[in-house]
């Protein structure tokens, strides 16, 4: 059994970060390397719950990953062991580990109180495991010994679309990835900056799938002159649309939007990342210029921490909703609810300020955007309808300097695209595709996962919904499946329930 006052003896301690500004003057990840003694102390705080809230796929994790089974793993020191039972349920604990905001950690049992020391630090101990599998060699191909003679077609190379292409490779399936950019990895390759994300953690997983038996074509746009739907759907027993939800919600009603120096959140990272890939200098450079990015969430964090490695002279970032409170608010978000807190990415204690409650009223410039005019505000939801709207609160204005805005106030859906209009699939109100309860689309044989059915969301809904597609898809082919499903295509997440 686990350490029954393990919690007791050790504090709680995340993974020590390089130094701000080391850090910030290159685009290696931003933690540094950690120790598997320490590793082994934060282990150890796990209580091994009679309910372990941690795994549930309501409140905690969606893939169901057995986190105090693999804790106490590390524990006693059994890193081999530890690191199957993590591969059990996830398929890429490396990708979670460093970018999911750890859902587990807020339904933690020791998040109850603050008198506890805080969450068991999950995602710490599931990035030392994933790390020491690679560097032990216990991360190796698994080639299937079956071939079931049926052949797949996965869109999209993202995290969802790769964790169904593995699961289906392993069941012994034929599957071709195709993805419409000259590289693999969708997000995690163009929409992921490499401080959070080094492309090397990609690229093995690549290479072992690859050797897995999985193909990937590159620069092909599903439904274009390159490959038609006729052809898609004739080469192919199933399809599999992993194809995200990258259109991005504007601002268009803002006076000077049309100001040339106002760009979408993705266009700024993409730019970024294809220049750290060797591709020269970026289309969208911060260097000396005073950045403001409108959007709080990650993507904002995101293009924060890119802005001020690529030298801007001032980066501000722009929040319509009020400062959340330090701690959990038992009242607005009680345990195990995802909790309504102040999130402070590393990039926030790197350099610039973040500014809450105000929004932009104009955008100001001549030829360029130069300026952009400020006012207080409250977003208020209206109790009948939901519809939130902003309310300014008070007549005065303020201008703060913006010689380059980044735009990122969320995503509305899946993109316009004409793969979508030879499969007769339409979008929902929510802008994504609906499915059915075996993750069928309305075109037979054409599967759906990850941001294109349920939005934009998390890594690990991503990688979740890719592995209970996979499942579907076999059953399909086959009649039956031993292949894991993690969450229902109607699952949610408890805290927005």
């Amino acid at each position: 059994m686990a350490d029954p006052d393990g919690f007791l003896r050790f504090t709680r301690a995340d993974i020590p970060k390089r130094p701000a500004a080391e850090r910030a003057a290159d685009w290696r990840e931003v933690y540094g390397p950690d120790t598997a003694g320490e590793v082994r102390a934060q282990a150890t705080r796990c209580m091994d719950c009679g309910i372990p809230f941690c795994h549930s796929g309501t409140a905690g994790c969606p893939l169901g990953n057995l986190i105090p089974e693999w804790n106490d793993l590390v524990r006693r020191g059994d890193w081999h062991a530890a690191s199957h039972r993590l591969h059990a349920t996830n398929n890429f604990p490396e990708f979670t580990g460093r970018l999911c905001p750890a859902p587990c950690e807020a339904a933690c049992v020791l998040s109850i109180s603050p008198e506890s020391g805080g969450p068991v630090a999950i995602k710490r101990v599931e990035n030392a495991i994933a790390d020491f599998s690679w560097e032990k060699g216990i991360t190796v191909p698994r080639v299937s010994t079956v071939a079931s003679g049926r052949r797949v077609a996965v869109v999209g190379s993202g995290p969802a679309g790769l964790a169904a292409a593995q699961q289906l490779t392993r069941a012994g399936h034929d599957v071709t990835v195709y993805e419409r950019d000259d590289r693999l990895g969708g997000l995690l390759r163009y929409g992921i900056p490499s401080f959070k994300l080094e492309k090397r953690s990609l690229d093995r997983r690549l290479a072992q799938l690859r050797a897995e038996g999985t193909r990937f074509v590159t620069g092909c746009e599903v439904g274009g002159p390159s490959l038609p739907v006729s052809t898609l759907r004739a080469d192919h027993d199933a399809v599999v649309l992993a194809v995200g939800a990258l259109q991005a919600r504007d601002v268009t009603d803002v006076p000077g939007r049309d100001l040339p120096g106002i760009h979408l959140a993705m266009d700024h990272l993409i730019a970024a990342n294809r220049a750290d890939e060797g591709d020269g200098p970026p289309a969208i450079d911060a260097h000396g210029k005073h950045v403001v990015i409108i959007g709080g969430g990650d993507t904002g964090a995101d293009c924060y921490g890119t802005a001020v490695r690529q030298g801007a002279a001032s980066v501000t970032q722009l929040d319509q909703y009020p400062r959340p409170p330090e701690v959990r608010d038992d009242t607005r978000s009680p345990w195990p609810t995802w909790p309504v807190v102040l999130r402070t990415y590393p990039a926030h204690e790197e350099a610039g300020e973040r500014r809450f409650a105000v929004a932009v009223e104009e955008f100001e410039g001549t030829t360029a955007v130069s300026s952009v005019r400020l006012r207080e505000v409250s977003v208020r939801k209206d109790p009948v309808t939901g519809l939130r709207s902003v309310v300014p609160m008070t007549d005065e204005t303020h201008t703060l300097p913006a010689d380059l805005i980044l735009l990122a106030v969320g995503f509305t859906g899946v993109e316009a695209m004409p793969l979508l209009d030879d499969l007769s699939l339409t979008h929902t109100p929510r802008g994504t595709l609906s499915c059915g309860p075996d993750w069928q689309t309305t075109s037979p044989g054409v599967f759906v996962c990850g941001d294109a059915h349920r939005g934009s969301s998390l890594v690990v809904w991503a990688i979740a919904e890719g592995r209970s597609a996979a499942h579907a898809v076999d059953a399909y082919l086959t009649g039956s499946s031993d292949l894991p499903a993690p969450v229902h295509p109607t699952a949610l997440p408890l805290s927005v329930v």
